[in-house]
């Protein structure tokens, strides 16, 4: 049977579209899923843009430059990655939360020993290394808070009370980590009937300033937005030092402390978790002079923190930080909302 001329050119238009589909599957799978070729290391990682900046600058000024590709995520999106891809995951390794990481290797054991020589001053599992730590903090605008006339909060209990009603910015445990510092505090000193009265006062003083990011907070007191918040003590430090009008208190239930570090996936590609094995090493050993500009707390043998980066009520919190311990302060924190 003959096939007309209209049947031919539509055959020859649909197979040099299949060609072309191919020719892009392809090149996407030798490219990775996100943008970065077979043979870099791949590295998820949460941490804030300073960290990240830091991390590059070791890499690239040790020769490493185009050998690896950082693709960044919020720390809730990556951990649940991690729980539910295991060592399927696209990355090598990862910079993530410690909590996460300890989660995620008791659930998918997939993580390998890490090779990295430098001691740490605290006790970590053999896969995991810190590389950045940080604390909370009450802090406040000394112009607004000299403007309104408000007394200085010693705790975090203390601001439940009614003269910081529209003055307070905190931050949602369901958008960011960095509440959780402060919901450690509560429950370690209250517990948690207690530290549920106390999260629903506070949220009631907040109000529109109940923030999803965890440095919304000190933008807002810093702009006059707020009078009084609590964030990161490392960022209310730097922003006093350079003459801001901030200052910073360490409240009385405590300082709490959470770590970002690295762990590389135990894949079956020897090669590729060797490089992974090699970048780890150097991101603890060169990166984290730079890093601890940013990030001052002393991790490893052989550095310090300054007095004034450290803070007076510094404390760990009674349980193992888990991602099932997250949880279950995320729903305490949502009762209080009711």
């Amino acid at each position: 049977m003959k096939t007309s001329k209209h049947h031919t050119w539509l055959r020859r238009i649909l197979a040099g579209c299949m060609a072309l589909m191919l020719l892009v599957t392809a090149t996407a799978c030798s490219s990775g899923k996100n943008g970065a070729s077979s043979s870099q290391v791949v590295i998820y990682c949460n941490s804030d843009d300073e960290a990240i900046e830091a991390m590059k600058k070791t890499l690239d000024d040790s020769g490493y430059k185009g050998k690896y590709a950082i693709q960044t995520f919020g720390t809730t999106e990556l951990g649940g990655k991690l729980l539910a891809e295991g060592k399927n995951i696209e990355a090598d390794m990862v910079v993530m939360s410690s909590f996460y990481v300890d989660s995620a290797q008791e659930k998918n054991d997939m993580f390998a020993p890490l090779e990295i020589a430098k001691k740490p001053l605290a006790e970590y599992p053999d896969y995991y290394r810190p590389l950045l730590a940080n604390q909370g903090a009450i802090f406040y605008n000394t112009e607004e808070v000299k403007n309104d006339n408000l007394p200085l909060p010693a705790s975090l209990k203390d601001l439940t009370k009614p003269e910081y009603k529209g003055k307070l910015s905190v931050t949602d445990i369901s958008g960011s980590s960095t509440a959780w510092l402060m919901i450690q505090a509560l429950v370690d000193a209250y517990g948690e009937d207690g530290a549920s009265k106390v999260l629903a006062a506070m949220y009631q003083n907040a109000g529109d300033n109940l923030e999803e990011s965890g440095s919304a907070p000190i933008k807002k007191v810093l702009a006059g937005e707020a009078a009084i918040g609590f964030g990161l003590r490392h960022q209310a430090v730097k922003a006093k030092n350079e003459g801001k009008p901030i200052d910073f208190i360490d409240p009385t239930e405590g300082n709490f402390t959470l770590t970002e570090g690295v762990a590389v996936v135990d894949k079956k590609d020897d090669a590729k978790k060797q490089q992974a094995q090699e970048i780890a090493n150097l991101l603890v050993d060169k990166s984290r002079a730079e890093l601890q500009t940013y990030y001052p707390l002393a991790l490893y043998d052989g550095e310090t923190t300054d007095p004034d980066n450290i803070g007076q009520y510094s404390k760990e919190f009674k349980e193992p930080l888990t991602v099932d311990l997250l949880k279950k302060h995320m729903q305490l924190s949502e009762d209080a909302k009711k």
